[in-house]
């Protein structure tokens, strides 16, 4: 029977923490959860190939509170994609993204992340296939440009296959990807941004959803974004002082404010340890993910010191989080 196919996703305000290769597992991901309600998580990019023939409990796996959750695949054959699509399905995803923006070398090595700009026939044919196979959404997450492209001319054109091809949203890193010369973290901050660009792309398709990244760290800057745009996706920022990620239910979704629960937030925590010590998790798996939570408030540096040493142990368990927020003064910021 064909699946009935749900419609392209509705102009209208989204925030996303940006998937981040090594940083935004299910650890990660329940941790953010537990700060914003609203907002997207993504995963971190998963390799195609690896969905159909690997561990995918262990690849694909997340908790229930993540929704709404998006996976991330990374890939250039539009079957193989197809099929990673219709799996990921499977699993529970809200919605299905295209990688067209990491600039790793080992991503370049497999043809797909921001070398695929070149090739933006084979982009179009992958989200084509994929929204054949699937009924939840399928976006795609790019760049403006790589190496001596000019993203005036390249960019328009690839919105404008994407739209041809029927993805659902396009979410738009506003910088330029330098595959030769630059490492991965140089083309986070190196390459200057181009927002009014990602602008035109916005008012050449109004009835298009399109999102941003790049450079965005503070919710006022999220909230100067969206008079412009239909979403934002803050990466680094949200990492590394995930109290921002406190702010988004509020300011971005109107929900009522409230001051955040620090001890629902330890208690919480603690007990998604304790589940996932007894599964065969590190400690350190999770807590590494908490390590920037209370930046700016005097005790923070104890705070990491406990979860960076404390947390490494064999035998370390959910009691370690206790006494690391108990070094913290709550009532009480950094000078």
């Amino acid at each position: 029977m064909k699946k009935e196919k749900k419609s392209r996703i509705g102009v209208a305000r989204r925030f996303a923490v940006a998937p981040m290769i090594d940083w935004t597992d299910r650890h990660c991901r329940f941790f953010h959860r537990q700060l914003m309600m609203r907002g997207q998580v993504y995963t971190e990019m998963i390799v195609a190939d690896a969905v159909l023939h690997g561990d995918r409990d262990r690849l694909l796996g997340f908790a229930q509170c993540e929704h709404p959750v998006v996976l991330q695949l990374g890939g250039s054959d539009p079957q193989k994609l197809s099929e990673a699509a219709s799996i990921g399905e499977a699993f529970g995803y809200d919605e299905i993204n295209l990688n067209v923006g990491c600039p790793s070398d080992r991503v370049q090595s497999g043809t797909f992340g921001a070398c695929l700009m070149r090739t933006p026939e084979i982009v179009e044919q992958a989200v084509s296939a994929m929204k054949a196979a699937v009924s939840v959404p399928v976006t795609v997450k790019c760049r403006i440009g790589v190496d001596d492209q000019d993203p005036h001319t390249v960019l328009p054109d690839f919105i404008d296959r994407m739209v041809g091809a029927g993805a659902d949203a396009v979410w738009i890193h506003a910088r330029k990807a330098w595959l030769k010369g630059l490492s991965p973290k140089e083309n986070r901050s190196i390459p200057p941004l181009d927002y009014p660009l990602v602008y035109a792309m916005k008012e050449r398709h109004p009835d298009f959803f399109i999102g941003i990244n790049g450079g965005i760290l503070t919710m006022d800057a999220a909230e100067a974004h969206l008079e412009k745009l239909d979403g934002v996706m803050i990466g680094r920022a949200a990492y590394q002082t995930p109290t921002l990620l406190a702010e988004v239910d509020h300011r971005l979704f109107g929900a009522p404010r409230r001051p955040l629960d620090w001890q629902a937030l330890r208690d919480a925590m603690m007990a998604y340890a304790d589940r996932e010590l007894a599964a065969g998790t590190r400690l350190s798996q999770i807590t590494r993910h908490m390590i920037g939570l209370f930046n700016g408030y005097a005790g923070a540096r104890r705070f990491r010191q406990i979860l960076s040493t404390e947390a490494t142990g064999p035998e370390a368990g959910p009691e370690v989080i206790a006494r690391a927020f108990d070094a913290v003064a709550l009532d009480e910021k950094a000078a």
